[in-house]
Formats: C-alpha cells, sequence, structure tokens
C-alpha cells in the first residue's frame, strides 16, 4: 500500500534531509554524498523541491576545524536572518574512542535570500564538553529559543546522547543542558549505541521529538519523546520516552534503515515525515560512505489519544 502521495524516492543521494517552509516557499539542505559543502533548494511546493537545482551557498575550507566530513545541515529564519546550523571535524580519522571528531558550527545569513546572500561563519557552537557532536536543529517554545542536539557523554556508554539547552542567541547557549535520552533499549544499541537527529514537531497539548538511534544501516530506526507544552522542558523527568521505536525497517516494503528526519507541513496543514532511507542492504564497507541513503517523504497521521502514527515506510515507486 502506497501511504505516500509523493514519488519514493523523493530526491536521490540526500541524507538527514531538512525542509523548511517559510513565506509559502519550500526549502531543502541535506548531507551530500561527498561530505563537502552545503547547498539549497527553493520552490513555491514540495514537489517542486525535486527539480528545483540547488545553489551551493558554502564550502569546506582546505584545512582547519570544518574541513572534512560535513553532515547533516539544518536552515533556520530567526529573527529575520538566515542561519545553518552543521557538524564538521577536522579530520576522517577517528579518536581514541573509535569515534569521528565532529563539533557543531553555525552560518548567519542577513540578507533575505539565503541562496544569493553573503553567508558568515559564526563559528563553532560551544557546549560543556569537547566531545563529538552533531545534528543540532533549534525550535521556539514557551516563548524562548531552544537549542536540541546529540552528543558524546565523557561518562556514559555510546555514541551520543539527546541534550537541550536554552540559547542566548542563535549561536551561543544561555543554559546548562539537561540530557532528555540516552541508548538503552536494545533498538537503540544495535551496531552502536546511538541517540541522534533530534526533530521537533507539535500537535495539540504536546511537544513531540523523534530522534534516530543504532548503526546507520538497516538497524537505524526512529525513536520519540514527548511533554506536555505547559511542562518545564529542563526538567527530565517531565519527559516521556517511547519503549518501542516508531518508524523502522520494512522488509516486505524493501526499505532499509529509515531516519535522520525533520517535519514539515503541507499548505494545508497536514504534517510531513521527511526521512532518509536505502532499498538494499548489501553495503560494502562503511555504510556513511555508501551514498544511497535516499530522500523520502510520508504523511503522518494522528490517533484519538493525540499521538501521531508514523505508520511504514512506503516502499519505491514512480
Amino acid at each position: 500500500m502506497n501511504t505516500s502521495p509523493w514519488p519514493n524516492p523523493f530526491i536521490e543521494q540526500r541524507a538527514d534531509p531538512f525542509i523548511l517552509r517559510h513565506n509559502d516557499d519550500y526549502y531543502f539542505i541535506a548531507s551530500v554524498p561527498e561530505y563537502d559543502r552545503l547547498e539549497i533548494r527553493r520552490a513555491p511546493t514540495l514537489e517542486g523541491l525535486r527539480d528545483a537545482a540547488p545553489v551551493v551557498v558554502w564550502r569546506k575550507p582546505a584545512s582547519g576545524p570544518m574541513s572534512e566530513l560535513i553532515w547533516a545541515p539544518e536552515l533556520h529564519h530567526i529573527d529575520g536572518k538566515w542561519y545553518i546550523y552543521y557538524a564538521a571535524a577536522a579530520t576522517k580519522a577517528l579518536d581514541a574512542l573509535n569515534m569521528f571528531q565532529h563539533r557543531m558550527f553555525v552560518l548567519e545569513c542577513a540578507d533575505a535570500d539565503p541562496l544569493t546572500g553573503r553567508w558568515t561563519e559564526k563559528g563553532q557552537l560551544v557546549t560543556p564538553f569537547d566531545t563529538f557532536c552533531l545534528d543540532a536543529t533549534t525550535f521556539l517554545h514557551q516563548g524562548k529559543r531552544w537549542y536540541l542536539w546529540a552528543q558524546k557523554a565523557p561518562d556514559i556508554p555510546g555514541n551520543s546522547n539527546i541534550y537541550l539547552a536554552e540559547m542566548a542567541n542563535p549561536w551561543t547557549l544561555k543554559s546548562a543542558p539537561v540530557m532528555l535520552s540516552k541508548p538503552e533499549f536494545a533498538w537503540e544499541c544495535r551496531g552502536f549505541l546511538v541517540n541522534e537527529g533530534p526533530a521537533v514537531l507539535t500537535h495539540g497539548e504536546r511537544l513531540f521529538i523523534s530522534y534516530s538511534a543504532s548503526a546507520t544501516d538497516e538497524n537505524y530506526c526512529l525513536g520519540l519523546l514527548w511533554i506536555d507544552m505547559a511542562a518545564d522542558p529542563m526538567q527530565p523527568e517531565n519527559w516521556h520516552k517511547a519503549p518501542q521505536p516508531v518508524f523502522t525497517t520494512s522488509y516486505e516494503n524493501r526499505q532499509y534503515g529509515p531516519g535522520h528526519n525533520s517535519f514539515t507541513k503541507t499548505p494545508d496543514g497536514q504534517d510531513v515525515l521527511v526521512y532518509h532511507a536505502r532499498n538494499y542492504t548489501e553495503i560494502e564497507g562503511d555504510p556513511l560512505y555508501d551514498p544511497n541513503r535516499h530522500t523520502r517523504l510520508k504523511l503522518i497521521t494522528w490517533d484519538a489519544d493525540g499521538m501521531p502514527v508514523f505508520g511504514t515506510p512506503p516502499a519505491d515507486h514512480p
């Protein structure tokens, strides 16, 4: 059964997809297989993003902390300016813990058009511990701007946990972070102990955070956190965590490792899950360097209790 009104794949060879709707236009940004640049597409419709020409707005420098493996960018419009959050490393080499060495960085564009405007580097977004860090997003809630990301904790096993902090400005934290989730269930610990790629969705009286778990092969899947809109998000006990994944590999539909999602809306207000997945499992070498994590779209529905229903990744179709 086809549960997506869009072609699947939607955009090929674009992982970690992020779609922003702003002033009736849709903007698309994602990881490119070369991990060497940031590019943006814009179209007046979701469907138009498929054929929109990508515009390169930044390329990695030849050396320095942002010179390797540019991962999982997000584009945000904050207080009249544009910002791109992205992870970058100084090297492709792994560290003593056998992990990549990424940190989070921020670009700013004060011009009206982010495709033609001038982007300036605001530098690293510093957090309290200097460890592997990636997949940041930002959102407004309860009148405050929040920063939500994944990072390695020195004293917690695994690759990354999900953290939340209030922001002083779009490139600086204001509060100490709180940890919202760490890999603890078996489905979060397949291949690697991973919680990453958080994305925010609100519905009714709840705020939801989806996140990706486990290794980036067919084990990759989505988990879910949620909190009452009026509750204090800086109190971890106010958060709820689904004990089972909410979006997983479909062997029947040949969709493997769905994850690293964002959310957008149709013009009539329907919620859209934006994610990547492969259509095969036979990966040679490191899954990270396999380019065929394609961007895919799927409508989300809501049950009678106001909880999101992610369903099953639909099969490839034109």
